[in-house]
């Protein structure tokens, strides 16, 4: 990807934006987005178009998201005023235990990792899912058409076949091994034994029946019916740790948000178990004692401002996040501005360091691959939520007879006892998920999100600086080359300049080029001057933004009918 300077415009962007004047869905998938724009067409809310296109998602993005997956959803409501912010993560089964991987190393970049991979493909890697609670409350509560229609896109897709992508032919090709370790997962996967080629059918029949199932009896029928019994035999059968008991059990947590303000502009995202949010206001309030437009986009010394909050950030993430049923987690206090200015004096311009975790006490405040999509509709409400089943595929296990790929998100947990994220039976793991809705005068501005793990919330932020500090549009600030760091080496997109990869090395950067640095961002933006939202996708995965104009005749007995 070669980024060209235009008149006026930092780059050429690869896709173009979508504008429209009464609705936008912007997904990682066209199939994703038409699913949204039918319900919007149907009379439906933004609610109804992210919930339909999150299940179509489940279906023509299978990589990425699931019914038997975790997330969180970001919600704006436009009459009230208010935020809503619903934690669908997952949990650690009953029978979980902080001891229950052999690690195989104490330091990085090995740390996470177990023997026989059991905390990333397979049974024992599998956590309690919230995904199809979290959908259908949100459906339930704030939607207007109801659970059994935002599912049909969904259906249709699973029962009569979608083409497989180019973007989505590549990574089962790269995953084929896992992926026949299982038999009902290869059934699909791999017909005939191989991975399909992009444009090939692909049907789900036996998901098209487990929607139907959904459509008809609501989230009951896994977590209190028959297809949870399937998946607590398969578990019980094969090594894995879920039982009905853990489906039962599950619940859904409405959360305060987590909110901050730079340069004028409220940021609104969610709080733990996710450390998205909280990450991203703590690493703004430290640039926002930088002049961070005067040292330019893409720049040695914005980079390098850049990182150095980014690692400050992941220091403190890594000693204080946690859920906070099992943790207390000092939310006010690592967003305070205080504390940021305190962790800002830590950063020498001219040279990379590491960085300790700060002591967020003494100020005062209050007591790898995912989807994410954001709708927007006439009214003004909008939807900010990601998703995931984790890794791609998930744990590559799918329950014979349901269709529905498992998650592995007990990859997420820390698997060495004793520390914030260790593992412990009914915690949920922390996420970095940072679905986030960016407000201005009162009124939303933008809303965005991306998949990519650890890396979502330094891409976030770094799509918010593009547009608040550098005056991007949206369209380019969410494909606009990434950076990231936690600590270790500097990853850098190919689009960031040799001159610039020198730079950093001289100030003492371990800079590593990485094809991409997190996943398809997505978004909208409200133009409200124009009367129009807009909506962006960025290259890294198959997102399309797509737009709801026009609308009903207007009446003979309107005074401006007559020309």
């Amino acid at each position: 990807m070669s980024w060209k300077k235009t008149a006026g415009s930092p780059f050429e962007t690869y896709k173009k934006e979508a504008v429209a004047s009464n609705g936008m869905v912007a997904t990682n998938h066209p199939l994703g987005s038409a699913a949204g724009l039918e319900m919007l067409a149907m009379g439906g809310n933004a609610m109804d178009a992210a919930v339909a296109s999150v299940f179509a998602l489940s279906v023509v993005e299978p990589m990425m998201v699931g019914i038997f997956g975790a997330g969180f959803i970001n919600y704006y409501d436009a009459a009230s005023g208010e935020f809503v912010n619903i934690d669908n993560y997952s949990v650690a089964p009953a029978a979980a235990a902080p001891d229950m991987y052999e690690t195989v190393s104490d330091t990085w970049p090995d740390y996470m990792e177990t023997a026989d991979r059991e905390n990333l493909v397979g049974y024992k890697s599998v956590g309690v899912p919230g995904a199809l609670m979290g959908w259908s409350y949100a459906e339930e509560k704030f939607g207007r058409l109801g659970l059994d229609t935002v599912v049909q896109p969904a259906i249709r897709y699973a029962e009569r076949g979608f083409a497989a992508s180019r973007y989505l032919a590549d990574i089962i090709r790269m995953n084929r091994e896992d992926l026949a370790m299982f038999p009902a997962s290869a059934e699909v996967f791999l017909p005939g034994g191989r991975p399909p080629s992009a444009g090939q059918t692909i049907v789900r029949p036996d998901y098209a029946r487990t929607l139907e199932a959904v459509a008809s009896d609501g989230p009951d029928v896994l977590y209190k019916g028959s297809i949870g019994e399937m998946v607590a035999a398969d578990m019980a059968a094969n090594g894995g740790l879920i039982s009905e008991a853990d489906f039962a059990d599950y619940r859904i947590h409405l959360r305060e948000p987590v909110r901050g303000t730079y340069r004028g502009y409220e940021i609104v995202s969610v709080a733990p178990t996710s450390s998205g949010g909280t990450a991203i206001i703590e690493i703004l309030n430290i640039l926002e004692g930088f002049d961070v437009a005067s040292l330019g986009f893409g720049t040695a010394k914005g980079v390098h401002v850049l990182a150095e909050a980014m690692k400050i950030a992941f220091a403190d993430r890594f000693e204080y996040l946690g859920d906070p049923a099992f943790v207390e987690v000092p939310v006010g206090a690592l967003t305070d501005k205080g504390y940021a200015a305190a962790r800002r004096d830590e950063i020498d311009p001219s040279q990379a360091r590491e960085y300790s975790y700060g002591n967020p006490s003494l100020y005062v405040g209050e007591s790898a691959d995912t989807t994410h999509l954001t709708t927007a509709d006439a009214e003004g409400n909008v939807v900010s939520t990601t998703q995931t089943i984790h890794a791609v595929f998930g744990s590559k296990v799918t329950t014979p007879g349901t269709g529905m790929l498992l998650n592995n998100t007990m990859n997420i947990f820390d698997p060495h006892p004793g520390n914030a994220n260790s593992i412990a039976p009914g915690k949920r793991m922390v996420s970095s998920m940072s679905p986030t809705i960016v407000m201005k005068d009162g009124k939303p501005f933008m809303a965005l999100g991306t998949p990519g793990a650890t890396r979502i919330f330094p891409s976030v932020l770094q799509a918010i600086v593009n547009v608040i500090d550098h005056g991007m549009t949206l369209q380019q600030a969410v494909e606009a080359p990434r950076v990231w760091t936690q600590g270790q080496a500097l990853e850098v997109e190919p689009g960031v300049a040799d001159g610039v990869r020198e730079g950093l090395r001289a100030k003492g950067h371990d800079v590593e080029i990485t094809p991409r640095v997190a996943g398809g961002m997505n978004g909208v933006m409200f133009d409200h001057a124009n009367g129009v939202i807009r909506g962006a996708a960025c290259y890294r995965a198959d997102g399309v933004p797509a737009g709801f104009s026009g609308g009903a005749a207007r009446p003979s007995d309107d005074p401006l009918y007559r020309f």
